[in-house]
C-alpha cells in the first residue's frame, strides 16, 4: 500500500521486489526524490562540463571562479556557506585552481581563517569560458523549454528552502 506515492513498507518477498527496488532507487524509476535529483544533476552537469572542457574547466571549477569574481577576498568558511558546501569539500575543490594559478589562498582577518581570491589569470579564464557556459545554459533551457526550465529553477529554490 502507498501513501503519497511512497511505499508503506519495504518487504523483501519476490512479489514486492519491484516496489523495493523503486523505493531505494534500484530501477530506472525511483520513489526517492533525492536519487532523482542527483541523477538529473549528474546528467545536466555533463552538458556543462563538455562545454567548458576546452578551457580546462569543469562546471564545479567554473562556478567557483564565477563566485570569486562576485565575492572578492571571501573567507573559505563564507564561500562554503554561500555555495552550500562542506568546508573540507570546498578546500579540496580549490586546490587544483590554486595549483593552476587561478586563485590564491591567503591568511584571513584572524590567524585561524583563510581567505580566497581570484587571480588575474583566473579572471581571464573565467571570462574566456563564460560564452561556453552561457551557450550550455541556453541549450539546456531551449531543450527543456523556457517555461519549464524557469519553473524548474523556481522549484529547486523552493526545495532548497524546504530543507533549511
Amino acid at each position: 500500500m502507498e501513501k503519497d506515492g511512497i511505499p508503506a513498507k519495504l518487504a523483501v518477498g519476490a512479489k514486492e521486489r519491484g516496489a523495493l527496488l523503486d523505493a531505494i532507487g534500484g530501477s530506472r524509476t525511483s520513489y526517492c526524490t533525492c536519487a532523482m535529483l542527483r541523477r538529473a544533476s549528474r546528467r545536466v552537469t555533463q552538458v556543462y562540463d563538455q562545454a567548458l572542457k576546452p578551457f580546462g574547466l569543469r562546471l564545479t571549477q567554473y562556478s567557483l571562479l564565477a563566485n570569486l569574481l562576485r565575492n572578492e577576498d571571501i573567507s573559505i568558511t563564507d564561500l562554503a556557506e554561500l555555495l552550500d558546501m562542506e568546508r573540507t569539500t570546498l578546500t579540496r575543490n580549490l586546490k587544483p585552481l590554486e595549483a593552476a594559478g587561478w586563485l590564491r589562498i591567503k591568511p584571513g582577518p584572524d590567524r585561524r581563517s583563510r581567505a580566497v581570491a581570484i587571480t588575474p589569470e583566473g579572471q581571464a579564464v573565467a571570462e574566456r569560458a563564460f560564452p561556453a557556459w552561457q551557450q550550455a545554459e541556453r541549450t539546456f533551457r531551449a531543450s527543456m523549454g523556457r517555461e519549464e526550465s524557469a519553473e524548474l529553477r523556481q522549484l529547486l529554490g523552493t526545495a532548497m528552502s524546504a530543507v533549511d
